[in-house]
């Protein structure tokens, strides 16, 4: 069974209404990045980053897949299927699909501050005097901005084996997740699906200038026709 492996961005989800929270300005919500989503802005206000995640977990749980997310869970029918994603929502797993890497964590668990590898299912707010069971308080289990990203040797290792590699949803132009593509074996067809792409197709890089839910369908029909 040939192995397609999908890296996906903040487009794939934003059609099914996830906020991605940045402006104009490069705030999130008015809020400096920093304020929000860094080791520093927890030390010092967690209130207002319990706040700023509970916001966003409460409105993850209004929206649903979109076809795109359909359409790539139907792809395990046929191929062996591995999901690489920036998202820390949990719409591939809702829409079917079954072997997903998050890179920067789920927004539906919680973790401890005391040890991060207790991490535990989280769908309600997380509130100040929320403790683990040794009596530290939880926080979002996300990757903040200057924290080490712990799964991104497994997603290397996973893009390494790739047969077909899709890129979708993604600019690919941060670090460290934009250098994953560097890991895939040469000349594997690669697809980059984006409505305004900024590279240019040349070689075994094949662009689809769509929005995710419509592109990806459309690729995915093509890839199991051609099973």
């Amino acid at each position: 069974m040939k192995k397609i492996v999908i890296l996906t961005g903040a487009g794939i989800s934003a059609e099914s209404g996830i906020q991605t929270f940045r402006d104009a300005d490069n705030l999130w919500e008015g809020h400096d990045v920093m304020e929000v989503a860094s080791p520093m802005g927890w030390e010092n206000n967690q209130e207002l980053v319990l706040d700023f995640y509970n916001k966003r977990r409460r409105q993850l749980l209004t929206v649903a897949p979109n076809a795109a997310h359909n359409a790539l869970a139907d792809l395990e029918k046929i191929y062996d299927v591995e999901i690489i994603t920036q998202n820390i929502d949990d719409l591939h797993e809702r829409a079917g699909s079954t072997n997903v890497t998050h890179l920067h964590g789920e927004l539906l668990k919680a973790r401890s501050t005391f040890n991060e590898k207790l991490v535990m299912d989280w769908k309600q707010d997380i509130n100040p005097g929320d403790f683990c069971e040794f009596n530290y308080q939880l926080r979002p289990h996300v990757v903040w901005f200057g924290e080490a990203v712990p799964m991104f040797e497994k997603a290397m290792e996973i893009v390494a084996e790739a047969e077909i590699l899709i890129i979708v949803g993604t600019s690919m132009q941060v670090y460290p997740a934009a250098g994953l593509v560097d890991f895939a074996p040469n000349r594997i067809p690669v697809y980059f699906i984006d409505p305004k792409p900024n590279i240019s197709e040349k070689g075994n890089l094949h662009i689809i200038v769509e929005k995710a839910s419509v592109g990806v369908p459309k690729l995915v029909q093509d890839l199991i026709n051609s099973a």
